[in-house]
């Protein structure tokens, strides 16, 4: 694969209030240029949600509504996250999810396409034992030591799966080969038109 190849790809993970559909918590995005995660410029920013963080959600990612009781509201930054997400690539695990809870908060929101890690950790590596994240880096022995922060914050997440992304995508020899096993069936950047997905939306 030659990494040099690849359009403008922004790999995002979202954390979530507990709330069904979800309020959104924390958004991060980190840029992959030239085979490399670019922390530098990265971003990540905790949101106040209109409605309290469950204590099951802040199990899950340990943030809770003390941590956010100053934050930014999605209305003050929800034009800068659509501006930095609008027409470039993005990548998330079980993409559905971190997409639509994206799309329900921008509704105008066009991504160039979608890349899924945990669709391509299945066409690449059949015969894994478990296909979630944790289980996934685990299987690859893809080291997290330099990555600030802790599993279940979006950043780190966010850094995580762009690790998983790049060492699952050395397997395809070309972007057009990667696509044809990351990308969800009618989701931008797949054969068919992007429609709303109606699969499961959980969301800690």
């Amino acid at each position: 694969m030659d990494f040099g190849t690849w359009p403008r790809v922004l790999v995002v993970d979202v954390e979530g209030n507990g709330a069904q559909p979800p309020d959104l918590v924390e958004v991060a995005a980190i840029p992959v240029v030239h085979g490399s995660p670019v922390p530098s410029s990265a971003r990540s920013t905790l949101l106040r949600p209109p409605n309290p963080i469950t204590p099951f959600a802040t199990r899950v990612h340990r943030i809770t509504n003390q941590d956010v009781a100053t934050a930014p509201t999605w209305e003050q930054v929800g034009a800068r996250v659509h501006a930095d997400l609008e027409g470039t690539w993005i990548a998330a695990h079980n993409a559905h999810v971190d997409y639509g809870v994206l799309l329900r908060h921008m509704p105008q929101w066009r991504p160039a396409g979608v890349l899924d890690t945990l669709r391509l950790a299945r066409a690449t590596c059949p015969a894994a034992g478990g296909y979630s994240l944790d289980a996934l880096i685990d299987l690859t022995g893809i080291d997290l030591a330099a990555v600030p922060g802790q599993r279940h914050r979006a950043g780190f997440d966010a850094h995580a799966t762009a690790l998983l992304l790049l060492h699952l995508a050395a397997h395809y020899d070309t972007w057009d080969a990667l696509l044809a096993a990351a990308v969800p069936p009618k989701m931008p950047g797949a054969s068919l038109p992007a429609t709303p997905n109606s699969e499961d939306q959980t969301l800690w």
